[in-house]
């Protein structure tokens, strides 16, 4: 379908659910940092297994609503679950400055501070895409609060796999204009693959299902640029900076796994990534230690780069399992 079509679906105006949060705000933070700046959050559920969820390049917390809904809802009595639009999409500010992920970082620690979540041991961060870049620093402001860290198709610092030429024009290319449609094939070609694009809708639905997983993905993507100031070509380039020039060396990731404790990070990504290269999850996670330091190791043949969408129901029993063998060992 066309972003036309998709827009005249009897779905479209249910894309987005309406899962009511038990406490929301937009809060000031980086007085000092280049603040202060409004930073907008949701949580979800009021269990005693904190996650915050950290969403990747041009995502916002709507992008959450599967785990949102699965653990924040379903599950509100055993999680809380957070969620929050990083500086430069959706509801929070979007300042012109040089944004870095470990400074996209610290936002998020002010972010815990002001919920309390301060305990040691206290936080089950997950990271996806960009947002596992910033979970990396988050990581290593915060290892003695981190409960469980889990790297969702990331990398330590991107590597070149293109030719040279290639990946300059792929890079230039992102900083022109092009239709709708065209942006909404690149995104679905880079981050999903492509038999799970055109299976039938799976996701619940209030009116009638869209025709394909790719139809009701293009949906959510074409909402989230359509609303008044959530998408904005500035806040994305920003943001694109951080990501593009995260970096951390073999010895940080070492000091990481070393503060918090290999056997509480997980490196996840799958062999069908186009967006963040395979080859970066097999990277980080022999630099944090590999599978022999203890590390646990969750690779996925096939897979895009958008786990929570393309196997929602398999990601949430893995970070399921994760929290709870983390906050197990965090109670004995």
């Amino acid at each position: 379908m066309t972003a036309e079509e998709v827009q005249q679906h009897p779905e479209y105006p249910y894309v987005n659910w309406d899962l009511k949060a038990d406490r929301a705000e937009r809060i000031d933070i980086a007085h000092g940092r280049g603040g202060p700046f409004k930073l907008s959050y949701e949580l979800h559920g009021h269990g005693p297994r904190h996650i915050v969820w950290i969403m990747g390049l041009g995502g916002y917390m709507k992008t959450w609503q599967r785990q949102t809904k699965d653990f924040g809802h379903l599950q509100g009595d055993k999680y809380s679950s957070l969620v929050f639009d990083n500086r430069g999409i959706g509801d929070s500010d979007k300042p012109i400055l040089r944004y870095t992920t470990y400074e996209m970082a610290k936002d998020v620690v002010e972010l815990l501070d002001h919920l309390g979540w301060t305990e040691p041991r206290s936080v089950h961060i997950v990271g996806i895409s960009m947002g596992g870049m910033i979970a990396q620093e988050l990581a290593l402001q915060i290892p003695s609060r981190t409960c469980s860290v889990n790297f969702i198709s990331t990398a330590p610092r991107i590597i070149r796999t293109l030719p040279y030429m290639e990946n300059i024009k792929n890079r230039i290319n992102l900083m022109y204009p092009k239709t709708l449609d065209a942006q909404l094939a690149k995104i679905k070609a880079d981050c999903y693959s492509a038999e799970w694009l055109k299976k039938p809708d799976e996701t619940e639905y209030v009116m009638e299902p869209f025709p394909t997983n790719g139809d009701r993905f293009a949906a959510g993507e074409v909402a989230k640029r359509m609303a008044p100031g959530v998408f904005t070509r500035h806040g994305f380039l920003c943001q694109l900076y951080a990501a593009g020039f995260h970096h951390k060396s073999a010895e940080q990731l070492k000091q990481l796994a070393d503060a918090v404790g290999r056997n509480r990070i997980m490196v996840f990504h799958g062999t069908g990534d186009h967006m963040i290269d395979f080859m970066h999850g097999e990277l980080l996670l022999a630099e944090l230690g590999g599978e022999e330091g203890g590390v646990t190791k969750s690779f996925h043949e096939g897979l895009g780069h958008v786990p929570l969408f393309e196997i929602r129901h398999e990601f949430n029993r893995i970070i399921a399992e994760r929290v709870e063998k983390t906050y197990e060992m965090a109670k004995s």
